[in-house]
């Protein structure tokens, strides 16, 4: 199975969500999925941003090697499933295939439905970053124990 996370910039949210899902997934032994991440308007090739970082060094998360992906049809093609940070993504991603199986992260877990976003820390502070750590990592638990059961 192959995820593909979806934020703006794909230098704060997604990159975390994407390292976050890497650390879960390797410490459960679940080596059927694979995870990727991109923007809906990334620079080509940009680093995580330095509070990602500092985010990822404070969780024992490697994002020294990210580049920034701008998102693409294909990738949205080729993924079993992409999950996105806002409504304003959801639409973006159905806008390039109407039939993608794309949800909003936010409520997947539980099967809400939510259209609740999870909040952009670019621009922020390393505490606006570490709630939005938090928060991807709680969604990211629940969907892949309901991805497991799929």
């Amino acid at each position: 199975m192959k995820i593909l996370f979806v934020c703006t910039g794909n230098t704060c949210r997604s990159p975390l969500e994407e390292a976050i899902a890497r650390r879960i997934l390797a410490e459960s032994g679940k080596q059927s999925v694979i995870v990727e991440s991109a923007g809906t308007n990334a620079w080509e090739g940009s680093p995580a941003s330095d509070e990602a970082l500092l985010i990822g060094v404070e969780r024992n998360l490697d994002l020294s090697t990210h580049r920034s992906r701008r998102l693409t049809q294909e990738m949205v093609e080729t993924s079993d499933l992409v999950l996105v940070m806002s409504p304003e993504h959801l639409t973006q991603v159905r806008g390039m295939d109407r039939t993608a199986n794309v949800h909003l992260l936010a409520g997947y877990s539980s099967q809400e439905g939510s259209s609740h976003a999870i909040a952009d820390p670019f621009g922020g502070d390393l505490n606006d970053y570490r709630a939005t750590a938090d928060e991807l990592e709680n969604e990211l638990k629940g969907t892949l124990d309901r991805i497991k059961t799929v």
